[in-house]
C-alpha cells in the first residue's frame, strides 16, 4: 500500500485559467497515511471526482506533484501506479465468466493458478456469487456485475491504493450496507489504503477512517465522523453533515455573549472576531433542549420519526430545528436552551476560537 502526498495539486479543465473560480479543483495540499481508508464527501461539481482521477492517473493537474511513498507518479499512468479503481458504473467483460472476470488481473500478473483459485474462490464467497461462477457477466443484473467489478479492485494484494469511485449507486439499499461492511472487514484485514468518492454521508461516515469533506473545488475539513459532527470547521460541513443539519444563524459577539436578533446567550469562550467579517453561530439540534426559561421559539411543525422527534420551530424570525427524544413533552409555550459547550462560532463561514 502507498502513502499519497498531494502535493499542492490544482486543476483547471480550461485554458490559461486565471482567479480561483476558474479551477474545478483548488490547492490541495495533504498527505493520506499508508493504509488509511478515506472517503471524499461533497455534493456534485465539488472536485471530488476529479482529485480521484488525479490520484489514479487518468487525470494529470494544472499544477503541483502526487507522490506514492515519497514517489513522484505525477507523470506516471494508471498501470505503472499499480491501482485499482471501481468506477460508478460497472465495467466488466461480459463474454467472460464470472470466475474468470474475477482471475482476469491475477493471471495478467501471472499470479499462480492455485492461488488464482484460492483468492478467487475467497472473493465470490465475499460478494456473494459463488453460486453464479460459471455464469457469463452478460446475463447479470446491474447490481451483479457492480459486485464483480468490485471484487476484481479487491482481489488484487498487490496494489498501492484501491480507489472508488460512487461504486454503490446501482446497489439496493440492503445490499449497499453488506458491501460497505465487507469493504471495511477487507480494509482492517489486508491494509489497503483505499479512496472511496461519494455524495451519501451514510457511506462516507460508515466506511471511512477519516472523511475529506470538499465543497466548491476544495477539501474544507478532513476528520473523524466524530469531528466532523461536534466541530464543523466550516458552515457547510455543519449543513451537509446530519439530518437535520446544523442550525445556522447569524450572530454578533460582544464580550463573551453572542446575539442572535434581540436574545443573547453567554459563550463558555468567546472568540476574539475582527470587525468585517460574516458573523454566524452554529449549533446542532441535537444540542438544543427545551427547558421552563430560556429562548422564546414559535413550533411550526413536529415530525415523529420513532425514537425521535425533529421539532421545526422559528426562533427570532429564522427557522431553527431541535431534536427531542420520544418522551419528551413540548410544551404549550415552548423556551428553548443551548448548549454552550456545543456552540460554533464562525467567521465568513470559518469556524474560530478553541481548536478552530
Amino acid at each position: 500500500m502507498a502513502r499519497i502526498t498531494l502535493d499542492h495539486i490544482r486543476h483547471a479543465y480550461g485554458a490559461n485559467p486565471v482567479s480561483e473560480s476558474d479551477y474545478a479543483l483548488r490547492e490541495v495540499d495533504h498527505e493520506w497515511n499508508d493504509g488509511g481508508a478515506y472517503a471524499l464527501l461533497g455534493p456534485s461539481g465539488c472536485g471530488k471526482t476529479t482529485l480521484l482521477n488525479i490520484i489514479s492517473g487518468l487525470l494529470q493537474p494544472s499544477h503541483g506533484r502526487i507522490l506514492f511513498d515519497g514517489r513522484d507518479v505525477t507523470e506516471l499512468s494508471t498501470q505503472a501506479r499499480n491501482i485499482a479503481q471501481v468506477f460508478q458504473f460497472p465495467v466488466v467483460y461480459d463474454t467472460m465468466t464470472v470466475y474468470d472476470n474475477l482471475a482476469f488481473p491475477l493471471r495478467n500478473r501471472h499470479v499462480p493458478e492455485a492461488e488464482v483459485d484460492r483468492r478467487v474462490r475467497e472473493m465470490l464467497e465475499i460478494i456473494d456469487l459463488s453460486g453464479m461462477a460459471k455464469r457469463k457477466a452478460q446475463r447479470l443484473t446491474a447490481d451483479q456485475k457492480q459486485k464483480i467489478s468490485l471484487g476484481r479492485g479487491l482481489v488484487r494484494n498487490d496494489v498501492n491504493a484501491i480507489l472508488f469511485d460512487e461504486p454503490l449507486t446501482v446497489i439496493d439499499p440492503h445490499m449497499k450496507w453488506v458491501l460497505r461492511s465487507q469493504l471495511k472487514r477487507l480494509h482492517k484485514q489486508f491494509g489497503f489504503t483505499m479512496v472511496y468518492v461519494t455524495h451519501d454521508q451514510t457511506e462516507a461516515l460508515t466506511f471511512a477512517d477519516k472523511v475529506v469533506v470538499m465543497y466548491e473545488g476544495q477539501i474544507v475539513q478532513i476528520g473523524t465522523p466524530a469531528e466532523l459532527f461536534e466541530k464543523p470547521r466550516h458552515t457547510f460541513v455543519g449543513y451537509f453533515i446530519g439530518s437535520p443539519g446544523m442550525n445556522v444563524m447569524p450572530a454578533r459577539i460582544s464580550g463573551n455573549r453572542v446575539s442572535i436578533g434581540s436574545e443573547s446567550i453567554e459563550l463558555d469562550n468567546a472568540p476574539r472576531i475582527g470587525g468585517d467579517e460574516r458573523i454566524e453561530l452554529g449549533i446542532r439540534p441535537e444540542f438544543i433542549r427545551f427547558a421552563r426559561e430560556g429562548l422564546k421559539v414559535k413550533i411550526n411543525r413536529i415530525e415523529d420519526i420513532g425514537r425521535r422527534k425533529i421539532v421545526r420551530a422559528e426562533f427570532e424570525g429564522r427557522p431553527i430545528a431541535i431534536v427531542a427524544s420520544e418522551d419528551v413533552e413540548i410544551p404549550a409555550e415552548p423556551r428553548i436552551v443551548f448548549d454552550p459547550a456545543r456552540i460554533n462560532v464562525y467567521a465568513d463561514s470559518w469556524r474560530v476560537g478553541e481548536e478552530a
